[in-house]
Parts: structure tokens; C-alpha cells; sequence
């Protein structure tokens, strides 16, 4: 006779892997549309550590099936942040020690919660020259390779299984929405965006992507410089980008992101970081300016914790004038992305890889994140 306590069925879920994937969908309205209209937030805050659990376990477990990350070896990997969490994950559930190279802009509770998972963070002190803290961080991953014989790094900005971890995504949001017109994703790696897109095509052939940067990011054309948001961006071009993809792309301040995620938080309890502000604001504009009938969906790579000291914080706000006004009404227009040096929400349709030959940059320096 059982008890009423224990079974002998393991309940579905019930595997770390299991708490991954499965995302709600939430609907989101006013203050970012007119009654009646809105769009809709796919909310991967929900899983454990956000939208990167899905690549974070998929890569490594390729690596193992294909021999290139052997029982037992370190994975040695850069990061800002949400990566770190889906690789701390992946080393839990499949044996392997996890070392995260990141810089001194990685939020202190970010840090004591990766070290708490048993993750050995490794700091790098300086910027590189042009690459800015990414390029250093991925110099000093070059450097631990090294050192540790038989480790493994996912090289997450050019790895193919980067992009293929998103695909059971699509096909949830497929399952929950049905018809899709708009995707409005951010953009780092260039992971999310790609693996999402190009497998919803297969099922919504007229598919609309609509890339989401911050500025001072390389990413889409434009010059480095210091960037304040986490999460999206780059100093550098990552190969999984998939430039012929995008319909359009906006960059975002940070002071615009911040009004979005607290707006967000105030209306519709579901929130998060830098990301998922700057898609919040872009969504909340193209539900408000296409027809009616225009299927708009975003993608939220997390939820609000890590931010606690950096976005919800007054303080921290206040210190870099991130509380002066909320965002234009309407992003402003560039016909091309060396046309000027944007530095507030700004739209774009010209979409070039900046690393073709016929791209053009403006002026760079050195600096980014």
C-alpha cells in the first residue's frame, strides 16, 4: 500500500533538464498600446536562469554526443551573465566543472549566485584595445584552454548548436500562438534570434524579424563605445548573427529600456532586464503602428532579479540619468547604419553585416562591452 506522500512515478519535469522550456505567453497592452491592441511576450524569465538554460544545455550535450567534451572535462566559457547560469545548469547535469571568464560590470549578486551553483568566476581587469571587456574576456578564455588539458569552450558567439537550441522554442510559440507576423528579438550572440526565426518561417513562410540592439553596439554597423546595458550588444561581429534575416533593426538607450521594464512591472507584473526592456518598447510600437490584426510577438529573455541593483534601483538609476524623461512616442529613422552615430531609440530597415565588403562603418573607438 503507498503512502500518500510518495509514488513510484517520477513526475514529468521532474529532472533539472526538465525545468527548461515551457515558457508562458503573456499578453501586454497599456501603457505600451492603446486599448485593444498589444502584443504578445514569450516569458523566459520562467525558466531557472532565463532564455540561455536552452543553448547552455544543448551545446554541451552535442559536445559530449559528437566526443568534443569528454566525462568529466572543464568548460571554460565568456559571459555576461545569462549564459553563465545555463552552463552552470549544464555542468550540474552532466558532470562537468564550469569556469565563467566576465568583467567587473557582471552585478555582485550575479556573481556570489554563480559561485553559490559551484562556478569558479574568473575576472578579467582591463578592456581589450578595440574588442573592449568581450574581446578580453574571450582572450582570457584562449588563455584557460591552455591551461587545462581536454577543456571545452562553447565559443557561444559562432557555435551552429547556439543557434539550433532554439528551435523546441519556435515550435512552443508555434503551439501557443499559431499565426505569427512580427518577432521582435534581442540581439547578443545572435543566438535566439536566428534559431527562432528561421524555424517559425518554416510554419509562417511572411514572417517579419525585427532585430533589437543597444547603442554603442558593433553588432549592426555601428561604432563601439561603453555600453551600460548587459545581455545584448557586442564588441565584436558574432558569426551567428543572421544579418539576411532581419526586415529591420532598432538600437535603444538605456534610460528608454529602463522606463519600459519599470512600466512593465507597474502594469503587467512580468518584467526583466536591459533585453527585455528595449523589445518591450520596440513591441509596445510596432503593435501600435501596424493593422490591427497584426500578430506581434517578443521575446523576453528574463526576469527582474539580477537587475534588483542596477535597473529597479533609484539610486543606480539616478547616478547615470536614467530617470530624466520617458522615451520619444517614435523611434527616429536612419536610412542606412553609418549614416550617423545614433544615441537614442533609433530604427533602421537597412540591414548589412558589417564585416561584408560593401558595409561602411562609422568612426570607431575602443571600450564596449
Amino acid at each position: 500500500m503507498h503512502s500518500l506522500t510518495t509514488s513510484d512515478i517520477t513526475p514529468a519535469g521532474s529532472t533539472l533538464p526538465g525545468l527548461v522550456g515551457n515558457t508562458p505567453v503573456l499578453h501586454v497592452s497599456q501603457p505600451f498600446t492603446m486599448p485593444g491592441r498589444g502584443f504578445w511576450a514569450k516569458l523566459e524569465g520562467f525558466n531557472p536562469g532565463g532564455i540561455k538554460d536552452r543553448p547552455g544545455l544543448h551545446m554541451v550535450e552535442r559536445a559530449r554526443a559528437r566526443g568534443e567534451l569528454r566525462p568529466g572535462r572543464p568548460i571554460i566559457e565568456s559571459t555576461s551573465g545569462t549564459l553563465g547560469l545555463g552552463l552552470a545548469l549544464a555542468g550540474m547535469v552532466y558532470g562537468h566543472p564550469v569556469t565563467l571568464v566576465t568583467d567587473p560590470g557582471l552585478e555582485p549578486s550575479m556573481t556570489r549566485l554563480l559561485v553559490a551553483y559551484g562556478v569558479t568566476v574568473d575576472m578579467v581587469s582591463r578592456p581589450h584595445s578595440t574588442g573592449g571587456w568581450q574581446q578580453a574576456r574571450r582572450d582570457r578564455v584562449a588563455e584557460l584552454l591552455t591551461e587545462h588539458r581536454g577543456a571545452w569552450s562553447p565559443d557561444q558567439y559562432n557555435n551552429p548548436d547556439n543557434v539550433a537550441a532554439y528551435t523546441p522554442l519556435a515550435l512552443e510559440l508555434a503551439s501557443q500562438m499559431g499565426h505569427i507576423d512580427v518577432l521582435v528579438c534581442s540581439v547578443g550572440t545572435g543566438g535566439h534570434s536566428a534559431g527562432i526565426s528561421r524555424a517559425l518561417r518554416r510554419l509562417c513562410p511572411g514572417m517579419r524579424l525585427v532585430g533589437v540592439d543597444t547603442i554603442g553596439s558593433t553588432i549592426f554597423g555601428q561604432p563601439d563605445r561603453p555600453r551600460l546595458m548587459r545581455g545584448l550588444g557586442s564588441s565584436i561581429h558574432p558569426r551567428n548573427v543572421a544579418y539576411e534575416d532581419f526586415a529591420e533593426v532598432h538600437w535603444v538607450a538605456p534610460a528608454e529600456s529602463v522606463w519600459a521594464c519599470r512600466q512593465l512591472a507597474a502594469s503587467h507584473y512580468a518584467t526583466g532586464g536591459w533585453s527585455v526592456g528595449a523589445v518591450a518598447l520596440v513591441a509596445g510600437w510596432l503593435a501600435r503602428t501596424t493593422p490591427r490584426n497584426t500578430r506581434v510577438v517578443a521575446i523576453f529573455p528574463d526576469g527582474p532579479q539580477r537587475y534588483l541593483e542596477t535597473i529597479y534601483n533609484d539610486r543606480f538609476c539616478a547616478e547615470h540619468g536614467l530617470l530624466d524623461a520617458p522615451p520619444a512616442p517614435e523611434p527616429e529613422v536612419v536610412a542606412h547604419p553609418d549614416e550617423k552615430e545614433v544615441t537614442r531609440w533609433t530604427r533602421c530597415t537597412a540591414v548589412l553585416d558589417p564585416l561584408s565588403p560593401t558595409a561602411k562603418k562609422v568612426g570607431a573607438k575602443g571600450g564596449g562591452r
